[in-house]
């Protein structure tokens, strides 16, 4: 498996990932629970993309600052709205200098991440960014095992002039996956890459107390579900204690 360049997703899917999204993630949901969250603080948002939530917390009045590497989907953002502070840089190195009540990375995001180190560096980064008190929020879906076969395909949309399908390999000595949308249409196909390292929510608390963190809630969805076996999707709240 090669290197995956983070830059690529962006390049890539900028132009598509707000309608691809839209189906699929609870928005209004994760802009209830991040505003409440946040308890009326500043917040971070690491891999903000094309501000999908960013955009509707501003709208509630939340002073938010999102960080992404990749100027494309930047842009999206930029044509969205002027009420979010935007920083073009590296979430796992930025420095902003402030500190802030809530920081969150959404919907998978972390696993573009494609070490673990990066992932703990991003931990560390969040927490250097909160004020005593804060919280950093992850959501991801609930990793399995990797599987003994080579990997799935599956069939994502089927429209009259378009099929889109997803698959990818998982490397089970490093959990690194590779993977693509494929998007077939009347004037030829176009490849969405996917990639990143899978981190299980087990590895994301060790990674929080690396940084500090405490774990606080892990619900099933942002709407507070129990957490539980059958579930396929988590968001974890981890806190800055008050004093060291």
């Amino acid at each position: 498996m090669g290197t995956f360049d983070p830059r690529l997703f962006g390049a890539r899917w900028a132009d598509t990932y707000d309608e691809w999204s839209a189906d699929i993630m609870d928005d209004k949901g994760a802009v209830d629970a991040l505003a409440d969250l946040a308890e009326g603080g500043p917040v971070l948002e690491f891999g903000v993309g094309t501000g999908r939530l960013a955009v509707p917390l501003a709208e509630r009045g939340v002073e938010i600052v999102g960080v992404d590497i990749s100027p494309e989907m930047l842009a999206k953002l930029r044509e969205k709205t002027s009420a979010v502070t935007i920083v073009e840089a590296d979430m796992t190195t930025v420095s902003l200098e402030r500190e802030f009540s809530l920081a969150f990375i959404a919907f998978n995001s972390i696993f573009v991440l494609t070490t673990q180190e990066d992932q703990v560096t991003l931990f560390r980064n969040a927490a250097a960014h909160l004020r005593p008190g804060g919280r950093f929020v992850l959501e991801t879906v609930v990793v399995d095992p990797p599987s003994p076969d080579r990997g799935k395909m599956a069939v994502v949309q089927v429209e009259e002039d378009r099929l889109i399908l997803a698959g990818g390999l998982i490397d089970r000595a490093t959990s690194l996956y590779t993977g693509t949308w494929v998007a077939m249409e009347p004037t030829g196909t176009k490849f969405y890459p996917i990639s990143g390292r899978h981190v299980t929510h087990h590895e994301m608390d060790l990674m929080a107390r690396l940084a500090g963190l405490e774990l606080e809630h892990r619900w099933a969805d942002w709407h507070g579900g129990a957490f539980g076996p059958k579930s396929e999707l988590h968001v974890s709240i981890y806190r800055k204690p008050l004093s060291p």
